[in-house]
């Protein structure tokens, strides 16, 4: 039955998939393009998640509503946001570029955090996502993709007034849920305070008592709690000051998170706060903008209570951006912009390091007549770790009637954060098999190209195709590495193995990504949605070294989305497949299987005009699954909210 469900739903998708329509495809700009263009300009495969979307769907956290995205893998750890990496195109999970706002997120600790986004769902007006690379706009990390959280408030999406909501509700497994929004919208200034929280202490993960292994029984407890304020004032007719403040906090079991001993007993505390000042000017011809970003981040973490094993981490990142961008005409924009950025980390197992970096770089969008659009981008990037990078891209779309044919080239760098370079470089004794950072890494580099065309079958059905190819030097994973081919790095056992962090010289990634969009509005408040993908994805390393994460993501991932809206009524159901390579780990007698199926459903009902009640159930067949070695995800999951909106 399970196996069965996603192709009958599939089929529906198809033969229902005639009629007329209604809705465009294109109308929104993509900000995360840097030069304002619509889909259809950008040359590249984008999508669009909005905030009525959202509201809709049967997830809590961002990752959970990130991997129904064609070509995004969320591989999380446990549910409702506790920790997720996000992959894309085949990438690693530090090969993604996290914003907000325009502005970066990523966290210099570890890419393992860039999924911890301070932003709750009811604040964000819009989600971008960009596959492939986009390094030479924003710099390194944008290796196999982009995703730019939008707020409602820098967006101008405020209405007018005072208006906002607030929902509570209860979930399996003593579950608590909370989340409001409030907006105040007049003619001098825009105010928004949202707020999200979610509890639980977890489902029951079993003792193990098999053979040689013996484990405890344990809770995979978590709570994660976000808050943010945006605030946009005018200052005169052309100058716009924009400000956001934001903090996220997440404590959660972490046994087998990171590693697959049986002296596991990890639990983790991660705080965030992520600051933003924007100063822009708008003129008719011409624009400007200065932003500044800050992000602190602190990290606590015990391997084990049975032994001292506590790790502390304090990050600091403060970015400044300039940018410019002029209309030349009609059909000519230019932009330009200077980076610069500062990043430190304070640790007792990674030590203290601080690390600068610069960037400038050069962007045009030029539309020669109505069919063709052509975008290009050069970066010069200096960074202490690889010094000075030149990165170029192009892209370039073409109109055949209804039809669009795009396609892209680009350059992509990546220098590897605290955790690649110093992880255990400064603890005593450190015990065979644990990961050991190297300082002496070199810096990733990456050529990728994309050829796709998108199809409106008709005014209702649109059909999407990408294949995509990447050629790697120098990427960074952990290789089980003997303790006398280390050096002089760490306090090491004498012929103990450990996960050595190292360059990997040759690496190639192909894919084929297949989407389509059906959308039938009848009635007045009436919607029927259907939205369903395939990807495809191989990944080579030429050395045939056996790592732990450049091959680790999914061979292939299918999604399926349905949605209902009647008004009072609205019925959601999201179906996931991926397949990959299975892994075991004997020391805790776990596997993860090689393929599984994932199904969510909400169901939505407004009792009153103001008052919605929500049912929601996740893993609704119970599928027994893992994203990472050893970490199981939860079961069948049930919440029900009630949420009043004025």
């Amino acid at each position: 039955m399970k196996t069965l469900l996603p192709l009958v739903l599939m089929l529906l998708l198809y033969v229902q998939a005639g009629a007329q329509l209604s809705e465009e495809f294109d109308t929104i700009l993509v900000t995360a393009n840097q030069v304002p263009a619509t889909i259809r300009e950008t040359g590249r495969n984008v999508t669009i998640i909005r905030a009525e979307q959202i509201k809709k769907m049967p997830a809590v956290s961002i990752d959970e509503i990130l991997q129904l995205v064609p070509g995004v893998e969320i591989q999380s750890r446990n549910g409702f946001g506790a920790q997720a990496d996000i992959l894309m195109r085949g990438s690693t999970f530090a090969q993604v570029l996290v914003l907000v706002d325009g502005v970066r997120l990523n966290d210099p600790l570890t890419a393992h955090f860039n999924g911890n986004i301070p932003v709750a769902n009811d604040e964000i007006a819009r989600i971008e996502v960009l596959r492939g690379p986009s390094a030479a706009m924003y710099g390194p990390d944008a290796v196999g993709g982009l995703i730019n959280i939008v707020t409602k408030t820098f967006a101008g999406q405020n209405d007018q007034g005072l208006s906002g909501d607030v929902a509570l509700g209860v979930g399996s497994h003593d579950q608590i849920l909370a989340k409001g929004y409030l907006s105040s919208a007049g003619q001098k200034a825009k105010v928004s305070l949202g707020a999200q929280y979610t509890k639980s202490e977890g489902e029951l993960i079993s003792a193990i008592q098999k053979d040689d292994v013996s484990l405890d029984a344990y809770r995979n407890y978590f709570e994660v709690a976000t808050i943010g304020a945006s605030l946009v004032m005018p200052l005169s007719n052309q100058w716009n000051l924009k400000l956001r403040s934001s903090y996220d906090y997440r404590d959660f079991s972490a046994r087998y998170f990171y590693t697959t001993s049986p002296f596991d007993k990890s639990t983790e505390i991660t705080t965030n706060s992520f600051n933003l000042i924007k100063l822009e000017k708008l003129g008719g011809k011409s624009s400007s903008d200065l932003q500044i970003g800050y992000k602190y981040n602190t990290d606590e973490f015990v391997f084990s209570p049975d032994f001292p094993s506590t790790n502390h981490h304090k990050t600091n990142y403060i970015n400044v951006l300039y940018n410019q961008l002029w209309e030349i005409n009609g059909n000519f924009l230019i932009k330009s912009g200077l980076q610069i950025d500062r990043r430190a980390i304070k640790s007792n197992d990674r030590g203290d390091h601080q690390d600068g970096h610069a960037g400038i770089y050069m962007m045009g969008l030029w539309k020669p007549d109505e069919s063709l659009n052509i975008s290009s981008s050069l970066r010069a990037d200096y960074d202490q770790n690889y010094d000075l990078e030149v990165l170029p891209q192009v892209n370039i779309s073409y109109l055949l009637g209804n039809w669009v044919l795009r396609g892209s080239l680009g350059r992509s760098i990546r220098a590897a954060d605290y955790t690649e370079r110093y992880v255990s470089n400064n603890l005593a004794m450190l015990t065979p098999g644990r990961s050991l950072g190297n300082p002496d890494l070199l810096a990733e580099s990456s050529w990728s190209e994309e050829i796709g065309i998108d199809i409106p079958l008709t005014t209702r059905w649109q059909m999407k195709a990408t294949g995509f190819q990447r050629q790697s030097r120098q990427l960074i994973d952990y290789v089980l590495t003997n303790e006398s081919e280390i050096g002089n790095i760490g306090d090491l056992q004498s012929g103990a193995d450990y996960y050595f962090a190292k360059n990997i010289s040759k690496v190639t990634t192909r894919g084929l990504e297949l989407e389509t969009t059906y959308r039938h509005r009848f009635g007045l408040d009436n919607l029927w949605q259907l939205m369903a993908s395939y990807t495809h994805q191989q990944t080579v390393n030429e050395e045939g070294v056996v790592s732990v994460y450049i091959a680790n993501h999914a061979r292939d991932l299918a999604t399926l989305s349905s949605l209902l809206d009647m008004g009072n009524f609205h019925f959601t159901v999201s179906g996931l497949y991926k397949n990959r390579n299975a892994r075991v780990a004997q020391a805790i007698n776990s596997e993860l299987k090689a393929k599984y199926t994932l199904w969510n459903l909400k169901l939505g009902y407004n009792l009153t005009k103001d008052l919605l009640l929500d049912i929601q159930v996740q893993n609704l067949f119970n599928e027994k699954y893992q994203n990472i070695l050893g970490a199981p995800m939860p079961g069948r999951w049930f919440s029900v909210t009630i949420g009043w909106d004025f």
